[in-house]
Parts: C-alpha cells; sequence; structure tokens
C-alpha cells in the first residue's frame, strides 16, 4: 500500500498538532514514520510552502518521503501533477480532502481516503496491540513471588 498524502490537510485533521505550531510538519512526519512502520506500507508527503522546495532528505526515510512545494506553487498543484504522471498507479491511495486534489484522483481512478478518515486510522493504531509489540505485564503469581522473596529477601 503507498499513499500520497496532503500534508497540511492532515494536520488539520489531528487534535495533538496545530497548523500554527512551527514544528507541525515534522510532527506528522515523526507520526507517519511510526504508522508506516507499523502497517507496513509507504508513503509520499507534500506540504506547502517549503524552501528550496522538493524532496526534504533530512526528513525523509525509507518507508516516508517528504516533499515541499517549491515556491510559487502549493501542494495541491504538486499532488496533481504527481498523480497526472504516475505510471503506476496500483496501490495507491491518495489522503486529502481539498476537492481539486480528490476529483484529479478519482478522474484518474485512484482510490481517496479523506484526511479525517486518515487521522482516525492513524488514532486506532496507534492504540492497537500488533504482533511485534511487548506482552503486557501481569501480576506474579504466589509461587513466583514467593520465589523472588525467597531470592532476594522479602519483607520481614
Amino acid at each position: 500500500m503507498r499513499y500520497l498524502i496532503d500534508g497540511h490537510n492532515l494536520i488539520a485533521q489531528l487534535r495533538d498538532i496545530s497548523l500554527s505550531d512551527p514544528d507541525d510538519e515534522i510532527r506528522l512526519v515523526e507520526r507517519l514514520k511510526r504508522f508506516c512502520a507499523r502497517q507496513r506500507c509507504r508513503c509520499t508527503v507534500v506540504f506547502d510552502h517549503g524552501l528550496p522546495g522538493g524532496t526534504a532528505r533530512d526528513l525523509s526515510n525509507s518507508q516516508v518521503e517528504v516533499v515541499f512545494a517549491h515556491s510559487g506553487t502549493s501542494a495541491d498543484q504538486v499532488i496533481i501533477a504527481r498523480l497526472r504522471k504516475l505510471p503506476d498507479r496500483k496501490g495507491l491511495t491518495v489522503v486529502s480532502g481539498d476537492q481539486s486534489i480528490v476529483a484529479a484522483a478519482q478522474q484518474l481512478k485512484i482510490a481517496v481516503i479523506s484526511s479525517a478518515d486518515f487521522a482516525r486510522r492513524m488514532k486506532q493504531q496507534a492504540f492497537s496491540p500488533q504482533a511485534d509489540d511487548k506482552p503486557p505485564d501481569r501480576p506474579l503469581t504466589r509461587d513466583e513471588l514467593s520465589e523472588w522473596e525467597r531470592l532476594f529477601g522479602g519483607e520481614k
């Protein structure tokens, strides 16, 4: 699964990240990295107003590509241009609530999910247990407690 994400549109749907936060993009990228690692997927997230624009190699990794729109363009324009140039659209889902992006994706028969729905998926995934997660702690049995007290000297 691959996602092409309208970054600021998604941030607007997240309760714990504000568009007024100067680190909003970095905070979203970190969340996307965790999401993609757990879901075993890849994404490209596009933001407005990057200087100098293009791929931010210092923020990107093998699962999350971070792209900033060049001066004079918008994330919407970058996303739509990428959609039109993609040779392989199979397995791609666009994440945006912007009508021009949604319309372009639908015209090209590319799956779309709203930013609000994707934000809910991210939240659910963050709180769902995964097979590789540490199992929850459990209380010691009486025998285990007795053994620990014997080994380390229990309360007297």
